[in-house]
């Protein structure tokens, strides 16, 4: 299998422009899997009869085939970007929400009475002891979260959106290998690059962690 590196060159405007369009639709699933996470994880945190539904239900999301629920997205958001973004968003719940649970789980309850003594409200707890205490673990969910829609993105082309998974179609169409190894390449460069800015994000977000070792 060879490589054409004259079609690379001749194509490396629209291979920066699927490459940006790929990393937006992933990057834009966590963001909003996040936000949509951290109040559920707090919910089930605190309220435990909901936290068995609430993981349940995420799992139950985790296991439509990709391909279906962006078909079943179709009717309601159309042939859009959209409809890729809410399902992916859809996928990183359910590995935002477990982590962000077993996060605030592990945070010392004496670290949580300490604060309460100290006369501090809940939500002040919350944001200034427990998430910050939590974020290791907050962390680790992000950046798996963030390589698995880094990977799915590419299924949208299913819908005429997909980034990098356009190259995997074009070449499959035409015989033609050289836009598959390179959507191939370029796929395990971003989920690489991306892991590694959030691993150096986490260092400087946990300034607590340095200090102790």
């Amino acid at each position: 299998m060879t490589i054409d590196w004259s079609w690379i060159g001749d194509h490396t405007d629209d291979l920066t422009s699927l490459t940006f369009s790929h990393l937006q639709a992933a990057m834009t699933a966590v963001l909003l899997g996040l936000l949509t996470s951290l109040p559920l994880a707090v919910v089930a945190h605190r309220v435990r009869p909901l936290r068995g539904f609430l993981l349940g239900l995420s799992n139950v999301l985790f296991t439509i085939p990709s391909i279906a629920i962006f078909v079943l997205l179709l009717p309601i958001s159309g042939l859009t970007r959209t409809t890729t973004v809410i399902g992916l968003t859809v996928y990183t719940l359910v590995v935002l929400l477990r982590n962000t649970v077993e996060g605030l789980d592990s945070v010392p309850a004496k670290t949580k009475e300490a604060a309460k003594a100290m006369g501090t409200r809940p939500l002040r707890t919350l944001l200034t002891v427990e998430l910050p205490l939590a974020l290791p673990v907050i962390m680790a969910g992000v950046r798996i979260a963030t390589v698995m829609s880094i990977s799915l993105v590419s299924v949208a082309t299913y819908i005429g959106d997909g980034g990098l998974g356009q190259l995997f179609t074009d070449g499959f169409q035409r015989d033609f290998p050289t836009p598959v190894i390179v959507g191939v390449v370029l796929t395990l460069l971003l989920a690489v690059v991306a892991d590694a800015l959030l691993v150096a994000l986490q260092y400087v977000l946990t300034p607590w962690k340095r200090r102790r070792a």
